[in-house]
């Protein structure tokens, strides 16, 4: 194995920004959602009650949605695992760039910040901001209209 050379490691710097600019504009874009629209209206997908449904029966009615653990929620072994086997049931086109990377909020309270933040898949995003959106977690985010 052959390591990159300079003009590829420029190349590679170039697509992380590239996609850094992606995931914190898809950022900016769901949370200005958040603010015009009740949260448990939104429909993120076309599927939405199935991968609800999913996410319960495989992470359990219980998991903590409002404010997770990086650690305990995606990181573990066994939750890499869960989450690697939940992740791929939806590849096939059933939810478009399901494997992209987004920026999830830890606290569903909280706005995006660096300390609130964590990297995920779009097919972790949407799930977990599905489960927010129906238990009414997002709703505080709406901005009042006078």
């Amino acid at each position: 194995m052959s390591l990159p050379s300079a003009d590829e490691l420029e190349q590679l710097e170039e697509i992380e920004k590239q996609w850094a600019v992606k995931a914190m504009h898809h950022a900016e874009t769901y949370f200005s959602l958040l603010q015009a629209i009740d949260g448990s209206k939104l429909k993120l997908t076309k599927i939405d009650d199935e991968i609800f449904e999913d996410f319960k029966a495989t992470f359990g009615a219980d998991f903590p949605v409002a404010v997770l653990d990086e650690a305990r929620d995606f990181k573990s072994p066994e939750m890499k695992e869960k989450w690697r086997v939940f992740i791929n049931r939806y590849e096939g086109g059933k939810v478009t760039d399901y494997n992209f990377g987004s920026l999830l909020r830890l606290d569903a309270g909280e706005e995006y910040t660096e300390s609130n933040t964590m990297f995920v898949t779009r097919m972790q995003f949407l799930t977990i901001e599905i489960a927010r959106n129906k238990a009414g977690l997002n709703t505080v985010h709406l901005k009042s209209k006078k």
